[in-house]
């Protein structure tokens, strides 16, 4: 299977590794776009793509520069959308329903969520949705056994209206206990903070799914303290609490749970081996990237022919 897959070229995250675990399961043409051409894809598609040549065509851009260019995109033949931010769909944001009305305009795309429940949401909407979840970059984050001199912690962004929620669970529980709420710069620093952390506090809160940063603080070695995004969700990723994680639904749970592992460390110890171990075997880049190729496989739903003037426009680049 020949595929165009077409990314972001200034991101934050460091996502090279899932790019190269989709490139190892098919033959794969990898371009990373620049905001200006996120902005006209139909200039870009005109002077650098022949369309005929793939079985898939990927998007992974930026959903903002999406939705003005659907009148193009609709032409784009044989096309899958991976999304990590559809959960903004069904949460009070900028973005609430704005992704359902743009692949109402696009039927006939495959959407690859990253969330069980978004999918199934997307799915009872009409649309071919499927469900593949984060993951993290096992070349950059490993657990590297080393003494964890911070018990409680979150490393991330609390400043965006998508995460109101998780600034607000953040500041009460900081005002209870010694929590450490930081940022650092991708990579090495990451990777470095995250294996002086004990206990992870996961608030992912009104989101309906679980954010990347939960699959690299099981990846190295934290006890993740989630906030529980439901039976659904959690039976698809395979946790299980008290076994690979440590799930919550509101502060005195959080704290009540801490409490019994701060007093049975080996408790605490099995759940960061069990955690780390499931992230290992079913949440690395390489095993996301496998699972993308094998969600994108099947037939997809037919396109409908292009009338003359969509051809000539396309032709012509207009």
């Amino acid at each position: 299977m020949k595929v165009l897959f077409l990314v972001q070229k200034e991101q934050r995250a460091i996502l090279d590794r899932l790019y190269d675990g989709v490139a190892a399961n098919c033959e794969c043409d990898l371009r990373w776009l620049s905001s200006d051409e996120q902005r006209n894809l139909r200039r870009y598609f005109k002077h650098e793509v022949q369309a005929e040549r793939y079985d898939r065509i990927i998007f992974f851009l930026r959903f903002k520069q999406e939705i003005r260019q659907a009148a193009f995109i609709r032409t784009v033949p044989n096309l899958v959308i991976l999304e990590h931010d559809a959960y903004q769909n069904y949460i009070p944001c900028k973005y609430t329903g704005k992704f359902s009305a743009h692949y109402r305009k696009l039927p006939w795309a495959r959407v690859i969520s990253s969330g069980y429940t978004v999918s199934q949401r997307l799915r009872e909407e009409g649309f071919d949705a499927v469900f593949v979840p984060k993951g993290y970059d096992e070349q950059l984050l490993t657990d590297q056994g080393r003494e964890r001199d911070i018990e409680l912690a979150f490393v991330g962004s609390t400043n965006s209206v998508a995460y109101s929620g998780r600034k607000a669970l953040l500041d009460e529980l900081g005002q209870l206990e010694n929590l450490v709420v930081t940022r650092t710069k991708s990579g090495e620093d990451y990777c470095n903070t995250l294996n002086r952390i004990r206990f992870f506090v996961s608030a992912d809160v009104g989101m309906g799914e679980y954010m990347i940063k939960n699959f690299e603080a099981m990846a190295c070695g934290c006890v993740l303290l989630a906030y529980d995004q439901g039976e659904q969700e959690n039976r698809a990723l395979g946790l299980e609490d008290m076994h690979n994680v440590v799930f919550y639904r509101d502060i005195p749970t959080l704290r009540g749970k801490l409490r019994v592992l701060r007093e049975d460390p080996a408790l605490a110890a099995r759940i960061a081996a069990n955690g780390r171990e499931l992230a290992v075997t079913r949440f690395s880049f390489a095993a996301v990237g496998q699972n993308i190729v094998e969600h994108m496989r099947p037939a997809l739903r037919p396109h409908p022919p292009l009338s003359a003037w969509q051809r000539l426009r396309l032709k012509l680049g207009v």
